[in-house]
C-alpha cells in the first residue's frame, strides 16, 4: 500500500495534470475541484489491490488535497516559486505519510527501515515507482528547479519545451545506469544539445537550458543509481 499509494501521488498530481488542467487549476476553483476529483479516483483505484476498504485514507487524502491546492489560489505568499513548490510537495506527502501511519501500513517511528525494506521486497512497484518519478514529475521539479535557480520565478508552462523528448532521454539514462552502461548517457544527450544550441544561443537562455540539462541528467542517474541497488 505505502508505494502505491506514492505512485498513485506521481499519477494523480503530475501524469494526468495536463498543461490546460494545470493553468485551469491555477486560476479557478472550478479547476482545482477537476484536478482533485483525479487525484481522489487514481488514489482510491490504486488502494484496491491492497485493501478495498481502505475508504477513510482515501478521503482523507483527498480531501487535504484539495485543500492544500485551494489554499494556494487564494493564498500567495511572497515566496520564491520554487520554495513554494516544494512546500506543496512537501505536504502532500506528509498527508500521505499521515493516512497510512493511520491505517496501520507504515511506522512513522522507523521510516528510513520501512522504506528500505519495501524497495527489496517490492521490487516492481519500486520499478513502477521510479520510472513513473523521471516522466513528468521529474520535468515538472526540473522546471521549477530551473527557473527557480536562473530567474527566481516559476517556469513558464507550456512555454518553449520537448517535454517528450526530454522525458524519453530521461527513461533511456536511467535504464543504461540502472544497467551499468555509463558510457552511453552522452549518446542520450549530445543530440538533442548539438541540435538546438543554436536556437536556444539566440534566444540568450543558454544557462536556463543548461541547467535544465545538468538537472534532467542529475534526476535520471540518480534514479538510476537507486535501481542499481534493487
Amino acid at each position: 500500500m505505502v508505494l502505491a499509494m506514492f505512485l498513485a501521488h506521481l499519477v494523480g498530481d503530475y501524469i494526468l495534470q495536463w498543461d490546460s488542467l494545470a493553468a485551469w487549476k491555477s486560476r479557478q476553483l472550478s479547476g482545482v475541484l477537476a484536478h482533485v476529483s483525479v487525484v481522489f479516483l487514481v488514489t482510491w483505484l490504486f488502494s484496491l489491490p491492497f485493501d478495498p476498504t481502505w475508504w477513510r485514507g482515501v478521503v482523507f487524502i483527498g480531501l487535504t488535497h484539495l485543500f492544500i491546492d485551494a489554499v494556494q489560489l487564494y493564498v500567495k505568499p511572497p515566496i520564491p516559486a520554487l520554495l513554494r513548490f516544494t512546500l506543496d510537495q512537501a505536504a502532500h506527502v506528509t498527508i500521505i505519510l499521515l493516512a497510512l501511519a493511520a491505517g496501520r501500513f507504515l511506522e512513522i517511528n522507523h521510516l528510513a527501515a520501512s522504506f528500505s525494506g519495501l524497495a527489496h521486497s517490492q521490487r516492481l512497484m519500486m520499478i513502477l515507482l521510479s520510472y513513473a518519478f523521471i516522466t513528468m514529475p521529474a520535468w515538472v521539479i526540473v522546471k521549477f528547479t530551473a527557473y527557480g535557480l536562473v530567474h527566481g520565478r516559476s517556469p513558464e508552462f507550456p512555454g518553449r519545451t520537448n517535454k517528450y523528448l526530454e522525458i524519453l532521454e530521461r527513461i533511456l539514462m536511467t535504464t543504461f545506469v540502472a544497467f551499468g552502461q555509463f558510457l552511453l548517457i552522452p549518446l542520450v544527450v549530445v543530440p538533442r544539445l548539438v541540435s538546438e544550441w543554436p536556437d536556444v544561443a539566440a534566444s540568450k537562455q543558454t544557462t536556463l537550458y543548461l541547467v535544465e540539462m545538468l538537472a534532467s541528467i542529475t534526476l535520471a542517474v540518480g534514479v538510476g543509481l537507486l535501481l542499481r541497488q534493487l
